[in-house]
Protein backbone atom coordinates (compact mmCIF):
# COMPACT_ATOMS: atom_id res chain seq x y z
CA UNK A 1 0.00 0.00 0.00
CA UNK A 2 1.63 3.12 -0.67
CA UNK A 3 2.50 6.07 1.76
CA UNK A 4 1.01 9.11 0.84
CA UNK A 5 2.58 13.09 1.56
CA UNK A 6 -0.18 15.92 1.53
CA UNK A 7 1.39 19.25 0.98
CA UNK A 8 -0.43 22.22 2.25
CA UNK A 9 -0.08 25.96 2.99
CA UNK A 10 -1.04 28.85 2.18
CA UNK A 11 -0.42 30.94 -0.98
CA UNK A 12 3.74 31.55 -1.56
CA UNK A 13 4.77 29.41 1.01
CA UNK A 14 6.18 26.94 -1.58
CA UNK A 15 3.90 24.00 -1.69
CA UNK A 16 4.47 23.45 -5.80
CA UNK A 17 8.44 23.82 -5.14
CA UNK A 18 8.74 21.49 -2.29
CA UNK A 19 6.50 18.94 -3.80
CA UNK A 20 8.83 19.16 -6.93
CA UNK A 21 12.29 18.89 -4.67
CA UNK A 22 10.94 15.76 -2.60
CA UNK A 23 9.63 13.81 -5.55
CA UNK A 24 13.15 14.65 -7.05
CA UNK A 25 14.57 13.70 -3.99
CA UNK A 26 12.79 10.68 -3.33
CA UNK A 27 13.39 9.01 -6.86
CA UNK A 28 17.11 10.29 -6.48
CA UNK A 29 17.34 7.77 -3.56
CA UNK A 30 15.67 4.57 -5.94
CA UNK A 31 12.30 5.43 -4.35
CA UNK A 32 9.59 5.61 -6.34
CA UNK A 33 7.73 8.74 -5.99
CA UNK A 34 4.61 10.53 -8.17
CA UNK A 35 3.41 13.87 -7.66
CA UNK A 36 -0.30 15.15 -8.18
CA UNK A 37 -1.57 18.09 -8.78
CA UNK A 38 -4.74 18.88 -7.33
CA UNK A 39 -4.95 22.46 -7.98
CA UNK A 40 -7.47 23.10 -10.98
CA UNK A 41 -6.48 26.94 -11.12
CA UNK A 42 -2.60 26.91 -11.26
CA UNK A 43 -1.46 28.34 -14.42
CA UNK A 44 2.52 27.09 -14.77
CA UNK A 45 4.05 24.17 -12.35
CA UNK A 46 7.97 24.13 -11.66
CA UNK A 47 7.52 19.93 -12.08
CA UNK A 48 5.35 17.56 -14.81
CA UNK A 49 2.61 16.30 -12.70
CA UNK A 50 2.26 12.73 -13.33
CA UNK A 51 -1.42 12.87 -12.09
CA UNK A 52 -3.09 16.44 -13.21
CA UNK A 53 -6.10 17.66 -12.29
CA UNK A 54 -6.43 19.77 -14.76
CA UNK A 55 -7.50 17.39 -17.46
CA UNK A 56 -10.31 16.41 -15.11
CA UNK A 57 -11.72 20.05 -14.22
CA UNK A 58 -10.31 23.25 -15.09
CA UNK A 59 -10.71 26.61 -13.33
CA UNK A 60 -10.06 28.88 -16.16
CA UNK A 61 -12.52 26.69 -19.13
CA UNK A 62 -14.94 27.05 -15.98
CA UNK A 63 -14.69 30.70 -15.48
CA UNK A 64 -15.08 31.01 -19.46
CA UNK A 65 -18.56 29.09 -19.39
CA UNK A 66 -20.07 30.38 -16.64
CA UNK A 67 -18.57 33.90 -16.26
CA UNK A 68 -17.85 33.31 -12.20
CA UNK A 69 -14.79 35.08 -10.89
CA UNK A 70 -11.91 33.94 -9.71
CA UNK A 71 -12.49 31.91 -6.25
CA UNK A 72 -16.29 31.95 -7.25
CA UNK A 73 -14.62 29.51 -10.37
CA UNK A 74 -12.54 27.94 -7.72
CA UNK A 75 -15.08 27.06 -5.29
CA UNK A 76 -17.21 25.31 -8.26
CA UNK A 77 -13.79 23.75 -9.84
CA UNK A 78 -13.21 22.14 -6.15
CA UNK A 79 -16.78 20.94 -6.01
CA UNK A 80 -16.53 19.27 -9.38
CA UNK A 81 -13.60 17.15 -7.98
CA UNK A 82 -15.55 14.85 -6.48
CA UNK A 83 -17.70 14.38 -9.66
CA UNK A 84 -14.56 12.84 -10.98
CA UNK A 85 -12.85 11.32 -7.91
CA UNK A 86 -12.92 7.99 -9.33
CA UNK A 87 -11.15 8.28 -12.45
CA UNK A 88 -8.84 10.21 -10.82
CA UNK A 89 -8.18 7.53 -7.74
CA UNK A 90 -8.10 5.04 -10.80
CA UNK A 91 -4.92 7.05 -12.31
CA UNK A 92 -3.15 7.63 -9.32
CA UNK A 93 -3.43 3.65 -8.40
CA UNK A 94 -2.35 2.67 -12.22
CA UNK A 95 1.41 4.05 -11.10
CA UNK A 96 1.49 1.91 -8.18
CA UNK A 97 3.84 4.01 -6.63
CA UNK A 98 5.42 3.71 -3.08
CA UNK A 99 5.30 7.89 -2.38
CA UNK A 100 1.99 9.96 -3.82
CA UNK A 101 2.67 13.57 -3.47
CA UNK A 102 -0.35 15.49 -3.14
CA UNK A 103 -0.07 19.16 -4.05
CA UNK A 104 -2.94 21.13 -3.16
CA UNK A 105 -4.60 24.41 -4.33
CA UNK A 106 -3.19 28.05 -3.42
CA UNK A 107 -5.86 28.77 -1.92
CA UNK A 108 -5.42 26.44 0.91
CA UNK A 109 -8.95 28.23 3.01
CA UNK A 110 -10.99 27.08 -0.13
CA UNK A 111 -9.66 23.79 0.01
CA UNK A 112 -9.10 23.18 3.73
CA UNK A 113 -11.98 24.95 4.94
CA UNK A 114 -14.93 24.10 2.98
CA UNK A 115 -16.75 20.37 2.82
CA UNK A 116 -15.36 19.58 -0.29
CA UNK A 117 -11.16 19.29 0.66
CA UNK A 118 -11.18 16.84 3.24
CA UNK A 119 -13.73 14.57 1.47
CA UNK A 120 -11.88 14.31 -2.03
CA UNK A 121 -8.53 13.58 0.14
CA UNK A 122 -10.28 11.00 2.17
CA UNK A 123 -11.73 9.69 -0.89
CA UNK A 124 -7.76 9.09 -2.43
CA UNK A 125 -6.16 8.23 0.50
CA UNK A 126 -8.70 5.95 1.95
CA UNK A 127 -7.11 3.41 4.26
CA UNK A 128 -3.76 4.13 2.91
CA UNK A 129 -0.73 6.01 5.64
CA UNK A 130 -0.55 9.48 4.88
CA UNK A 131 1.04 12.28 6.33
CA UNK A 132 0.33 16.59 5.64
CA UNK A 133 3.26 18.73 5.56
CA UNK A 134 1.97 22.15 6.51
CA UNK A 135 4.23 24.81 4.91
CA UNK A 136 5.11 28.46 6.30
CA UNK A 137 7.00 31.15 4.96
CA UNK A 138 9.74 31.70 7.28
CA UNK A 139 10.18 35.21 6.18
CA UNK A 140 6.40 35.30 7.36
CA UNK A 141 7.44 33.83 10.50
CA UNK A 142 10.44 35.87 11.30
CA UNK A 143 8.06 38.34 13.57
CA UNK A 144 6.63 36.69 16.40
CA UNK A 145 3.12 37.66 16.28
CA UNK A 146 3.14 35.72 12.85
CA UNK A 147 4.57 32.94 14.14
CA UNK A 148 2.05 32.53 16.69
CA UNK A 149 -0.67 33.29 13.59
CA UNK A 150 0.73 30.40 11.61
CA UNK A 151 1.16 27.95 14.34
CA UNK A 152 -2.75 28.55 14.93
CA UNK A 153 -3.41 27.45 11.67
CA UNK A 154 -1.37 24.95 11.33
CA UNK A 155 -3.82 23.80 14.32
CA UNK A 156 -6.65 24.36 12.21
CA UNK A 157 -5.61 22.68 9.59
CA UNK A 158 -4.92 19.47 11.12
CA UNK A 159 -8.17 19.68 13.40
CA UNK A 160 -9.97 19.62 9.75
CA UNK A 161 -7.61 16.88 7.86
CA UNK A 162 -6.77 14.78 10.59
CA UNK A 163 -3.80 13.41 9.02
CA UNK A 164 -0.16 13.28 11.21
CA UNK A 165 1.77 16.76 10.74
CA UNK A 166 4.50 17.98 10.19
CA UNK A 167 5.41 22.29 10.26
CA UNK A 168 7.53 22.67 7.51
CA UNK A 169 9.37 26.31 7.29
CA UNK A 170 10.44 27.15 3.47
CA UNK A 171 12.98 29.61 2.44
CA UNK A 172 15.42 29.33 4.74
CA UNK A 173 17.88 30.63 2.19
CA UNK A 174 16.61 33.62 2.74
CA UNK A 175 17.58 34.51 6.32
CA UNK A 176 20.86 33.88 8.26
CA UNK A 177 21.03 31.08 9.93
CA UNK A 178 21.07 32.10 13.36
CA UNK A 179 17.59 34.26 12.61
CA UNK A 180 16.31 30.71 11.77
CA UNK A 181 17.68 29.06 14.85
CA UNK A 182 16.08 31.65 16.76
CA UNK A 183 12.42 30.61 15.19
CA UNK A 184 12.67 27.58 15.95
CA UNK A 185 13.92 28.37 19.30
CA UNK A 186 10.53 29.89 19.96
CA UNK A 187 8.50 27.37 18.23
CA UNK A 188 10.15 25.22 21.50
CA UNK A 189 9.86 27.26 23.40
CA UNK A 190 6.04 29.16 24.85
CA UNK A 191 7.64 30.85 27.42
CA UNK A 192 10.38 32.77 25.25
CA UNK A 193 7.40 32.82 22.23
CA UNK A 194 4.99 34.48 24.95
CA UNK A 195 7.91 37.22 25.89
CA UNK A 196 8.73 37.84 22.41
CA UNK A 197 5.55 38.35 21.23
CA UNK A 198 4.94 40.77 24.38
CA UNK A 199 7.22 43.09 23.08
CA UNK A 200 4.57 43.96 20.41
CA UNK A 201 2.19 46.83 22.24
CA UNK A 202 -1.16 46.18 20.34
CA UNK A 203 -1.09 42.58 21.14
CA UNK A 204 0.21 43.25 24.97
CA UNK A 205 -2.89 45.52 25.61
CA UNK A 206 -5.30 42.66 23.74
CA UNK A 207 -3.74 40.03 25.08
CA UNK A 208 -2.95 38.25 28.33
CA UNK A 209 0.37 36.60 27.94
CA UNK A 210 0.22 34.27 30.06
CA UNK A 211 -2.55 32.64 27.71
CA UNK A 212 -0.93 33.17 24.98
CA UNK A 213 2.14 30.90 26.88
CA UNK A 214 -0.51 28.33 27.34
CA UNK A 215 -1.70 28.18 23.60
CA UNK A 216 1.95 28.09 22.79
CA UNK A 217 2.63 25.24 24.45
CA UNK A 218 -0.22 22.94 22.97
CA UNK A 219 0.31 24.50 19.49
CA UNK A 220 3.92 22.76 20.03
CA UNK A 221 3.00 19.36 19.46
CA UNK A 222 3.91 19.11 15.59
CA UNK A 223 7.55 18.61 15.07
CA UNK A 224 8.70 21.87 12.46
CA UNK A 225 10.98 21.39 10.06
CA UNK A 226 13.24 23.95 8.59
CA UNK A 227 14.26 23.47 4.18
CA UNK A 228 14.97 25.36 1.82
CA UNK A 229 13.68 24.42 -1.92
CA UNK A 230 16.90 26.24 -3.60
CA UNK A 231 19.66 24.45 -1.82
CA UNK A 232 17.69 21.12 -0.65
CA UNK A 233 18.82 21.65 2.85
CA UNK A 234 16.63 20.04 5.30
CA UNK A 235 15.10 17.48 3.02
CA UNK A 236 17.41 14.52 4.80
CA UNK A 237 15.64 15.98 8.17
CA UNK A 238 12.16 16.01 6.02
CA UNK A 239 12.44 11.98 4.69
CA UNK A 240 13.20 11.08 7.99
CA UNK A 241 10.27 12.71 9.98
CA UNK A 242 7.88 11.39 6.68
CA UNK A 243 9.58 8.02 7.22
CA UNK A 244 8.85 8.20 11.35
CA UNK A 245 4.95 8.47 11.07
CA UNK A 246 3.92 6.47 7.81
CA UNK A 247 6.63 3.93 8.20
CA UNK A 248 7.07 3.84 11.38
CA UNK A 249 11.15 4.43 10.99
CA UNK A 250 11.47 1.80 8.14
CA UNK A 251 12.00 2.76 4.75
CA UNK A 252 9.09 1.15 2.28
CA UNK A 253 11.25 -1.42 0.24
CA UNK A 254 11.19 -1.52 -3.30
CA UNK A 255 12.34 -4.17 -5.70
CA UNK A 256 15.23 -1.97 -5.77
CA UNK A 257 17.58 -2.02 -2.64
CA UNK A 258 17.02 2.07 -1.04
CA UNK A 259 20.89 2.95 -0.88
CA UNK A 260 20.28 5.51 2.41
CA UNK A 261 19.95 2.24 4.50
Amino acid sequence: MPYYIIVLGTAGSGKTSLTSVLQTYLVSHQLDAIAVNLDPAVESLPYKPDVDIREYVNTRDIMKKTGLGPNGALIASIDMIMSNIEDLKEEISSYRANYIIIDTPGQMEIFAFRPTGPLVLSAIVGDAKAVSLFLADITYAARPSSLFSALLLSASTHFRLKYPQINVLTKIDLLPGEEVEKILEMIEDPELLASSISSERELRLLWDMSDIEYISEKLAMFETIPVSNVTGEGFDNLYASIQRIVAGGEDYYTEEPNPML
